[in-house]
């Protein structure tokens, strides 16, 4: 019941307990397909250019950056956590000019900081995490898109931390590219990171192509500004997803089993419904720790749906209180990093455990440490308050 990564749909277990198959094999080129297809309705995009990366959900975010940034370009990043450091930091290691603006840590940017920012700097690039887990903050960018388009800058969002429990279209709100983890809302292991990839991406993707030797024909192009990885060039992973089948890497196949079974099961239950699930769970949760007299971390009107931050009370030892919780009632909630570390609770609301059951005894477990620990919380006030927002009540 932390940030991520959190306990797996029973399904997706399954799924990855299935033989593996050659990479070439028609199932498995069926079943990359099938994945593709799935993801663009995940995503909200008809975007073609709709992969996997093998890899955690940083393999995502490293592959988009190092294949859209060119040495010099100028990349800006608004900064309201800890994975906009992230960002800011795989940008300039792909030899960006990177350029951050940064708010408070709890707070989210208007679009007129935003856009502010883009004409200044003049951007190739914007590159914005949109739910930062550090913060448990959710960066609206419905507006977004737009501004960048008026200005000629890509878009680029990480979305690692929210996908699957929060609105996200990519093309209604203009994304040229995004990334996201399977380990989080998706209810997945950690290990496959879906991305999508607009047109114009795909043509700055393109015009960077270069082929390695051993595999390249006549007639492949070889830009002089290739990108800087072969693993993460997503030139040649479009081409290992694609008609051409470029022999690339070999595809982790029970990562793609996962990957698959958790869009299956997120389109199964309805991607409106399970927003609505994550955004019903995270209420209750929010609804059962303010019953309980914790004080909430950050701007509430833009929290996630799957996670929230409480600050630990006064004289309560936060890490020995979360040993504790694991120990004996076998539960896991988070700390946070940086200016929040020893100084928050992260408490996740998302996927698999999205659900009534786990946020009653999350909050019952939690209710019984607090009182250990020396804090006076009124007895059975956060299951009563979570139970009141699950009945349509709270």
């Amino acid at each position: 019941m932390g940030p991520g990564p959190i306990s797996a749909y029973p399904s997706v277990l399954r799924a990855m307990s299935a033989p593996l198959v050659g990479q070439y094999d028609p199932f498995m080129t069926h079943a990359m397909g099938e994945t593709q297809e799935l993801y663009r309705q995940v995503w909200g995009t008809t975007n073609d250019a709709t992969v996997l990366i093998d890899g955690t959900s940083r393999a995502g975010i490293e592959a988009a950056l190092v294949s859209l940034i060119r040495p010099g370009d100028r990349v800006l990043v608004p900064v309201f956590g800890r994975f906009g450091h992230l960002l800011a930091e795989i940008a300039e290691r792909a030899l960006a000019e990177v350029h951050t603006i940064e708010t408070a840590w709890g707070q989210v940017f208007a679009p007129s900081a935003i856009e502010e920012a883009i004409v200044r700097v003049r951007p190739t690039l914007l590159a914005l995490v949109q739910g930062d887990t550090s913060t448990t903050m959710n960066q609206p960018l419905g507006d977004i898109g737009a501004i960048c388009a008026k200005h000629g800058v890509l878009f680029y969002s990480d979305a690692t931390a929210s996908l699957g429990g929060n609105d996200f279209e990519a093309d209604a709100w203009g994304l040229d590219a995004a990334t996201a983890g399977l380990q989080k809302c998706l209810g997945g292991p950690s290990g496959s990171a879906p991305l999508t990839l607009s047109e114009r991406a795909v043509e700055v993707v393109r015009s960077r192509s270069k082929i390695e030797a051993g595999i390249r024909e006549d007639g492949d192009a070889s830009a002089s500004d290739f990108v800087r990885s072969n693993y993460f060039d997503l030139g040649m992973i479009l081409d290992y997803w694609g008609p051409r089948r470029l022999n690339h890497h070999t595809e982790a196949t029970s990562m793609l089993y996962a990957a698959r079974e958790c869009a299956r099961v997120l389109l199964l239950e309805g991607r409106d419904a399970a927003i609505e699930r994550h955004r019903v769970a995270g209420a209750a949760m929010l609804a059962g720790v303010e019953a309980l007299g914790l004080v909430v971390f950050g701007d509430v009107a833009h929290k996630m749906n799957n996670v929230v931050a409480v600050e630990i009370p006064e004289g309560v030892p936060g890490d020995a209180a979360r040993q504790a919780l694991l120990e004996d009632f076998g539960i896991e909630i988070g700390t946070s990093f940086g200016p929040l570390h020893g100084r928050v609770w992260r408490i996740g609301t998302m996927g698999y455990n999205a659900r009534k059951d786990a946020v009653l005894t999350t909050l019952a477990a939690l209710e019984a440490i607090l009182r250990r620990f020396g804090a006076a919380v009124p007895a059975g006030a956060g299951v009563e308050a979570a139970a009141d927002v699950f009945a349509g009540r709270g």
